[in-house]
């Protein structure tokens, strides 16, 4: 028996293909698979291009495939990506879940956790001991997505255009956005930006930048930080305060590039993500978040894997 588990996030897609007992045999990576920001011709093509990557010239079918794609736990996104799933043609059990429960599967697979993911997008999700879900955040980049690397961009973008009309202070912000965009002057950013089909991904590129201006010592980047810090540990204290879990022993699992491009992120949550639950802890999610969709996916293929249901309907 052999399972395929997807993480389909808004920078990079990564898929595995694992043996009955869960070890991983082939791997494939490309581009983002995110239905909001990619569109949904654009996530097939990256599903079907990954899958038959990783399976390859090997004469395998996969039993049970498991994909983690962002916003799917809501009705309308999980129909688009079973309707994906058809047409592809893998005659296989699928299982379509919020890729924040399978990043929470791969760091804390059988125990009460938070997941604070911030990558292109961000989400806070978390599972009690009950078994009760609760998520906050992931409404996507135009609804929120505050403290994910497309939002830090933005502000980032924000912050040099603003210096440009006299409406902010100066930033060092400025020539590292304008040598990225490979632009002489922040005028040119409108054609950078609006005319060159520039999607969330890129913009949460320059989101590094701000961790470099910070550590020059930058005042814009360093308020940029903080509110980026502020936003995720507000949706984390939401997911804590639904679950009944601020006097519990338990994991913030930080987990998305952002906590790469920004180690300051890794260093600062969690002073303050222990102010709202003084017995937790939080670690950087070392493994591929596609293992927790390996865990799901080999017991979907074993009778039907058993997935947390949300403590209010969203």
């Amino acid at each position: 028996m052999h399972v395929l588990g997807i993480d389909a996030g808004g920078t990079k897609t990564v898929c595995l293909l694992a043996d009955e007992d869960g070890r991983v045999v082939a791997a494939a990576r490309g581009g983002g698979a995110n239905l909001q920001a990619a569109g949904e011709l654009e996530v097939e093509k990256v599903l079907h291009e990954l899958m038959e990557e990783a399976i390859g010239s090997r004469a395998v079918a996969p039993t049970a495939i498991c994909l983690g794609i962002a916003g799917v736990d809501r009705e309308e996104d999980n129909r688009l990506v079973h309707g994906i799933m058809r047409r592809i043609g893998y005659k296989a059990r699928i299982l379509v879940v919020n890729d924040a429960l399978i990043a929470l599967m791969a760091g804390a697979p059988d125990a009460p956790a938070v997941v604070i993911i911030a990558g292109t997008g961000s989400i806070a999700y978390g599972r009690n001991a009950s078994g009760v879900a609760a998520r906050a955040g992931g409404w996507g980049y135009v609804l929120g997505d505050e403290g994910s690397g497309y939002w830090i961009g933005r502000l980032a973008l924000r912050a040099v255009v603003r210096q440009a009309d006299g409406r902010g202070g100066r930033t060092l912000l400025t020539p590292l956005v304008l040598q990225h965009f490979d632009v002489a002057k922040p005028q040119d950013l409108v054609n950078a930006i609006y005319y060159r089909d520039v999607r969330p991904p890129a913009i949460a590129a320059v989101a590094r930048y701000v961790q470099e201006a910070f550590d020059d010592g930058d005042s814009v980047a360093a308020h940029i930080l903080d509110r980026a810090a502020a936003e995720l540990v507000t949706s984390a204290a939401s997911v804590t305060s639904q679950l009944g879990m601020t006097e519990d022993e338990f994991p913030f699992i930080l987990a998305g590039g952002m906590f790469q491009a920004i180690p300051w992120l890794v260093v600062e949550l969690p002073r303050r993500l222990n102010a709202i639950a003084a017995r937790s802890r939080a670690e950087r999610l070392e493994s591929e978040p596609a293992t927790g969709a390996i865990r799901l996916a080999l017991a979907e293929a074993r009778g039907g894997a058993r997935l947390p249901a949300y403590v209010t309907a969203r």
